[in-house]
C-alpha cells in the first residue's frame, strides 16, 4: 500500500484490512484469521455477522431505508420505549454517532437551565482523561491539548478537573455551572472505572447545587461492564446519558436519554437530525436490545469476564516487566503496561489479535460480549505469547529507561 492514498491522512493504521467476519473472528484480504477483541473500540458487542442482526438488517433494507423525522417512524418510537423502560429515562434522542449523542446531552443541559429562566448556567465541569468525540464542544469537554491544537480557540463553556477530586469539583462550581459531565469508565483515558461512592457523591452534589448529572455511556455502557449501563453499580442514576457504540452492534448509531424534567428545554426546533432515528438504524437498534435484554444474558457476560480479568491477572503476574496491572470492570479490560503499550499491540497483532491502545499506557482488551470460553482461552494463551515475545525482546535490547 505504498501508493499516494484519497484519503485525509489522519489515522496511523496497521497494513491490515479485512473481508469478512464471523463471531469473534475477522478474516483479512490475504484469507488470515485474526481474533477480534477490539471489536472496532467496543462497537461490535455482538461480534460479526450476527445472525439475528444481519436478518433484521436485510429484512428492514428491503422495506425502507430513510424517511426523516418530519414523519412518525415506527420502530423509532418502539426503540426509545424500550430503552425508558429498561433504563432512568423519560426521553430518547437518536443520534448517528458518540460525539452527536454527547452535542445532544450537552445542548439539553443547558437548554434546562435557559428554560429555567437561568441562561446564565451553561457551564459544564469535566474530568481529565475524558473523551467525549470529536467535534469542537466535544473536543472543548474532552480537554485533552492534542485534540484540541490546531482548531482554534476553544469552545467556551467547559471547566476541567482532576479525575476523582471532589475538593477540585466543589472549587470549580460557580452560578454559571449547569451540569457535571463524566464517564463512568474512562475508555480513551486507559479504562479508569470512576469509583463507586465519588458516582453517588456526584448524585449528591448536583441534587444539592440544582446542577444535571450528565453520563457518557457511549463506550462503557450497553452491557460493556455486566450491567446494562455502567453507572448501575453505583446503584445511581444521571439526568442525562449518552450512549452510542455498541447500540448499534456495528450500525452507525447513537442515543441522548434525558428524564422528562431535564429535557423541557428541547422543544419543537431546538435540535433535529436529519439521518439520526432512521428505519434501518432503529431496525438495528431493536435487534441489539432483543440479545442484550434476553434473560441471563448480563449474568454470562459477568461470568465471562470474571474469568477473562482472573486470566490476566495471571498474566500480568507472570510478566511484570511487560504490564503493571489489570483494569476495568466486566469486559472492559485494559492492560496497563511497563513497556509502551504499542509494543504489545503490535506483538498482538503478529499473534493474529486485536486490541485497542489507550490513555496512560493501557491495552484495551473489549471483546465481544459473545464471547466463548473458547476464545477467551485463546486470547488469553496469545496475550501471554506476545508478553514472552517482547519480553524476550527487550531483554536482548535493553531500553534506556530500564536502569532507572
Amino acid at each position: 500500500m505504498n501508493e499516494p492514498s484519497p484519503l485525509f491522512e489522519t489515522y496511523a493504521r496497521a497494513d491490515i484490512a479485512f473481508d469478512r467476519g464471523e463471531g469473534s473472528w475477522l478474516v483479512d484480504t490475504r484469507g488470515e484469521r485474526y481474533l477480534d477483541f477490539g471489536g472496532g473500540i467496543a462497537v461490535s458487542a455482538l461480534g460479526h455477522a450476527h445472525p439475528h442482526l444481519v436478518e433484521t438488517l436485510r429484512e428492514q433494507a428491503g422495506k425502507l431505508w430513510h424517511t426523516s423525522n418530519l414523519y412518525e417512524v415506527p420502530e423509532q418510537r418502539r426503540l426509545a420505549q424500550r430503552l425508558v423502560d429498561a433504563t432512568f429515562a423519560d426521553k430518547v434522542f437518536f443520534t448517528n454517532s458518540g460525539a452527536e449523542a454527547l452535542e445532544c446531552a450537552i445542548k439539553t443541559a443547558r437548554r434546562y437551565h435557559y428554560a429555567g429562566g437561568h441562561p446564565e448556567r451553561f457551564r459544564i465541569v469535566t474530568f481529565e482523561g475524558a473523551f467525549h468525540g470529536r467535534t469542537l464542544a466535544t473536543i472543548a469537554a474532552g480537554g485533552q491539548p492534542k485534540y484540541l491544537e490546531g482548531f482554534g480557540p476553544k469552545v467556551e463553556g467547559f471547566d476541567q478537573v482532576p479525575f476523582n477530586d471532589m475538593d477540585a469539583l466543589e472549587a470549580a462550581i460557580t452560578e454559571e455551572t449547569a451540569a457535571i459531565l463524566i464517564e463512568p469508565v474512562q475508555g480513551e483515558g486507559g479504562i479508569r472505572p470512576v469509583p463507586l461512592q465519588f458516582l453517588r457523591d456526584l448524585r449528591a452534589l448536583c441534587d444539592d447545587k440544582g446542577l444535571l448529572l450528565i453520563f457518557d455511556e457511549v463506550q462503557c455502557g450497553m452491557g460493556r461492564t455486566g450491567k446494562l449501563f455502567a453507572h448501575e453499580w453505583a446503584g445511581v442514576t444521571p439526568d442525562i446519558m449518552a450512549v452510542a457504540k455498541a447500540i448499534g452492534g456495528g450500525f452507525p448509531m447513537g442515543a441522548c436519554l434525558a428524564t422528562e424534567e431535564a429535557a423541557r428545554g428541547m422543544v419543537p426546533g431546538v435540535h433535529g437530525t436529519t439521518y439520526g432515528g432512521n428505519p434501518l438504524a432503529m431496525a438495528v437498534g431493536n435487534a441489539v436490545l432483543d440479545v442484550v435484554l434476553e434473560e441471563g444474558f448480563l449474568e454470562t457476560v459477568r461470568d465471562k469476564a470474571l474469568r477473562l480479568k482472573q486470566g490476566l491477572a495471571s498474566i500480568v503476574d507472570r510478566h511484570p516487566d511487560v504490564f503493571a496491572e489489570v483494569r476495568g470492570e466486566g469486559l472492559m479490560l485494559g492492560l496497563k503496561c511497563v513497556v509502551p503499550n504499542g509494543e504489545v499491540v503490535n506483538e498482538l497483532y503478529a499473534n493474529h489479535m486485536l486490541t485497542v491502545p489507550a490513555g496512560e499506557n493501557v491495552v484495551r482488551i473489549l471483546p465481544p460480549l459473545t464471547a466463548s470460553d473458547e476464545d477467551i482461552s485463546i486470547a488469553l494463551e496469545r496475550i501471554d505469547a506476545a508478553a514472552t515475545a517482547v519480553s524476550a525482546r527487550r531483554g536482548k535490547e535493553p531500553s534506556d529507561n530500564e536502569e532507572l
